[in-house]
């Protein structure tokens, strides 16, 4: 199977590294063009530049809400359209509860779960015009089952899988699918920090005996993204090499 996306202007977040980077060098591959964002404009400049083709670089601190009214304007001002967005961006500042300050709290769900609120809000006006689109939010597996230290990222992440499945409904009329991601341990610069005991380890919770590769998921999204998945929406795929199972 082929995945085509030609003609069509994809958006990723968080795309300066990564997963992010992953899937919208993926997106580039099948035909997109692809507009990467980042903090560091000069990152995202980086990426773009590797990328090639029709790739821009765009600077957006995703919890801003007036910034990413900005962004999106100036992608479609751009592009002349927008029809995928991916929202990957998302951080941690991991403590457990008793030691986990206000702050903390407040800046995860403010950029894992309030800024993709954002960019879905600004996004779809111009599909729900165009009557295609398709938004892709990358979740985590701890929205699902949770995790020791995490209950504000556990949490952010929670809610995407209820604010996609809401986007789902109120879209799915103007042809706007919406789906999640959840993605088990991948191959980042966070896991590459880890002992060889550690992935050992961890390694040994998955039934596929390794990490995954941030390929592993931007091959979902491109999937999603396509016309192969026009009557997909509303759903969660895990894709953790059976961890959750």
């Amino acid at each position: 199977m082929q995945i085509d996306l030609a003609g069509r202007v994809a958006l990723v977040t968080g795309s300066t590294r990564g997963i992010g980077r992953a899937i919208a060098e993926t997106c580039a591959e099948a035909g997109a063009r692809v507009a990467i964002v980042g903090r560091d404009k000069a990152a995202a400049e980086v990426v773009a530049a590797a990328i090639g083709g029709e790739a821009r670089a765009f600077a957006c601190d995703i919890a801003d809400t007036a910034a990413v009214n900005r962004l999106i304007a100036d992608v479609e001002a751009g592009f002349g359209s927008l029809d995928i967005l991916v929202n990957n961006a998302g951080l941690t500042r991991d403590n457990i509860i008793p030691r986990l300050k206000d702050e903390d709290w407040q800046v995860v769900v403010d950029t894992n779960l309030r800024g993709a609120f954002a960019t879905i809000r600004a996004a779809t006006r111009g599909m729900m015009k165009r009557r295609w689109g398709r938004i892709i939010n990358i979740a985590s597996v701890v929205g699902l089952i949770g995790n020791k230290g995490q209950s504000n990222y556990a949490a952010s992440k929670a809610g995407l899988i209820g604010l996609t499945k809401s986007v789902a409904k109120e879209f799915a009329s103007r042809n706007v699918l919406a789906n999640v991601i959840a993605p088990g341990f991948i191959e980042t610069d966070m896991t590459a920090k880890m002992t060889p005991e550690a992935r050992e380890s961890l390694s040994k919770q998955i039934p596929l005996e390794r990490l995954g590769s941030p390929r592993d998921i931007a091959g979902m999204v491109a999937f999603l993204a396509s016309d192969h998945a026009a009557y997909i929406t509303g759903q969660v795929f895990v894709v953790d090499g059976g961890m959750v199972m």
